[in-house]
């Protein structure tokens, strides 16, 4: 069997569903993988992965995970900003199903979700060193935001702040 044959069945063997009852600890799992690997964990972020039903889910958001086998192996979440704006957070894939098109999948979910909620706008923070992010939010219609219209970010390691508007 060749590569692409075994990565596109891996792909088909991969659905997305919304957060549900025991899904606190691969929240916190998949996002901790990737924020440890490049950068450290902040208070934010402690907080809302100790309380992802607080922070997100109770204030109007919600939470997407890619599912292989029965094993979260990707998430994303859509945090209410306010009327008609999300920001998309906590956006994760594990290493064992990097290069499967999992981002792609849960991020697409997230904005057609926003989109069919009457969301006009979506934001999103992230770093300049993660260039395959970045590629895949460009691909699906973020842009960078001009300088002028950055606002203080909690997040010590957020360098790049990129928004999607959305046509109703």
């Amino acid at each position: 069997m060749s590569e692409d044959t075994a990565r596109s069945e891996d792909t088909a063997r991969i659905t997305v569903r919304e957060f549900e009852a025991g899904d606190e600890d691969a929240f916190r799992r998949l996002n901790e993988e990737w924020i440890t690997r490049y950068f450290k964990l902040e208070p934010k972020d402690e907080y809302a992965f100790a309380n992802p039903r607080e922070t997100i889910l109770g204030a109007g958001g919600r939470v997407f995970f890619a599912v292989r086998d029965g094993e979260p192996v990707g998430c994303c979440a859509l945090v209410a900003m306010g009327p008609g704006e999300f920001e998309v957070a906590k956006m994760a894939v594990t290493s064992s199903a990097q290069g499967l098109g999992v981002g792609r999948l849960v991020l697409q979910r997230a904005v057609d979700a926003a989109r069919d909620a009457g969301a006009t706008r979506l934001y999103l923070e992230t770093n300049h060193v993660l260039t395959p992010a970045i590629h895949l939010y460009e691909a699906v219609g973020f842009r960078n935001l001009p300088q002028e219209r950055v606002t203080p970010s909690p997040y010590a390691r957020a360098d790049v702040f990129m928004e999607m508007v959305l046509e109703p």
